[in-house]
């Protein structure tokens, strides 16, 4: 029986090429429980199979894996484990759980790469534990992913629904569904905030080691949160002027963090609402770090209309996000984000190509993707005015 097609264009595609035409008949064959059989014995195909069974299968397993390393942050077994290894004893005491409960978790913890074993019985932290230790930002995002694990519990009513499907995300992200963003008190802004700046350092490094700010005067940042993007970029290029545009209260948070940072003389915050209230003026270089992901195209395009005509010709814009495509980390955008974003209620993951051509119709010269040390957390993108 045919799939429906609602929603869809009907129109007449073109024949399939024969190589699609091949592929097809190829996956039917895959797909068949002799065919799976066979290619498991077959010498030439094993290793191929087995290693496609783990990678499936590794996918089914993927909310098992989280909760483990959950678990293990909630009970602050890296920290417990960051001088050195430990006898199973000492973690069972330590975490409070029973002999069973601390092998369980540990046997699930070593086989993900978290914790390792030693000799004689010990435990270790592992190649993927151990930099999670002193990581306060990607600790702060483990933890809060218990609001996503819980809106995505029902993916295809969430698929079905979309942004009008109520969720724990949107409450939490308060600005994505407010009528009236610029009226949210510090109290509403204070959780997401936190998180925000918490796992923001990783990025303004890998920015600030990518492109160079020091031929530039002034800098502002829109939708720049609590202002950690400016003060890393403070501390780097000491002559640099740095202005941050925000709702009025996280503006207020920012103002307090520059200034107890030392930036209080060269560093000015403005409230407003960035999708009606104009842009200070002054800058030569803006900044946009995380802040498209999560508004939709129309905005997204009012917005660097409002950056460009805030820029003086020959000013920069740096916008800093989560590419989708990005090579070698395709699924950070089209999986992750994607429906992370759905949960949240508002905006997507977009490749290069689409905010360079965004870039364009907004008014700016020229644009270029620039590499950054961690594509997986930070694409980069560099326009002139």
């Amino acid at each position: 029986m045919p799939l429906p097609a609602a929603g869809f264009v009907d129109h007449v595609l073109p024949p399939a090429p024969w190589w699609e035409r091949v592929r097809d008949r190829w996956n039917r064959l895959v797909a068949t429980d002799g065919f799976q059989r066979w290619s498991a014995r077959f010498p030439l195909t094993a290793p191929v199979t087995r290693y496609r069974s783990r990678k499936l299968f590794d996918v089914v397993s993927g909310f098992v894996y989280t909760q483990t390393l959950l678990a293990c942050v909630e009970l602050r077994l890296f920290e417990f484990l960051a001088d050195g290894a430990r006898t199973k004893m000492e973690i069972a005491e330590f975490t409070g759980l029973s002999s069973s409960s601390t092998e369980r978790l540990l046997n699930a913890a070593v086989s993900l790469r978290l914790l390792a074993k030693r000799r004689h019985g010990r435990i270790a932290l592992g190649p993927l534990g151990a930099p999670v230790v002193h990581n306060t930002g990607l600790l702060a995002l483990i933890r809060h992913h218990r609001m996503a694990y819980g809106d995505l519990a029902d993916p295809v009513a969430l698929l079905r629904q979309g942004s009008n499907f109520s969720t724990e995300l949107s409450r939490y992200w308060s600005y994505a569904d407010a009528p009236s963003p610029q009226a949210i008190s510090d109290t509403r802004v204070e959780a997401y905030s936190e998180i925000m700046a918490a796992t923001l350092p990783p990025v303004a490094h890998d920015v600030l080691d990518a492109y160079d700010l020091s031929k530039h005067e002034c800098l502002l940042d829109v939708g720049g949160g609590e202002g950690v993007f400016l003060s890393h970029a403070g501390e780097r290029h000491q002559h640099l002027q740095l202005q941050l545009f925000d709702l009025p209260a996280v503006a207020a948070r920012a103002r307090t963090r520059l200034a107890n940072a030392g930036f209080g003389d060269r560093s000015t915050c403005h409230g407003g609402n960035f999708h009606t209230d104009p842009l200070p003026t002054g800058a030569d270089v803006c900044s946009l770090v995380r802040v498209l992901l999560d508004h939709d195209d129309a905005s997204v395009m009012r917005l660097l209309q409002r950056v460009r005509a805030t820029l003086p010709r020959g000013g920069t814009l740096i916008i800093a996000e989560a590419l989708a495509g990005a090579r070698g980390a395709e699924t950070v955008g089209d999986a992750y984000f994607s429906f992370y974003l759905l949960a949240m209620g508002k905006g997507r993951a977009r490749r290069a190509s689409e905010l360079q051509q965004m870039l364009q119709q907004a008014g700016f010269r020229k644009s270029r993707e620039v590499r950054t040390r961690f594509p997986i957390q930070t694409g980069l993108i560099v326009a002139e005015a």
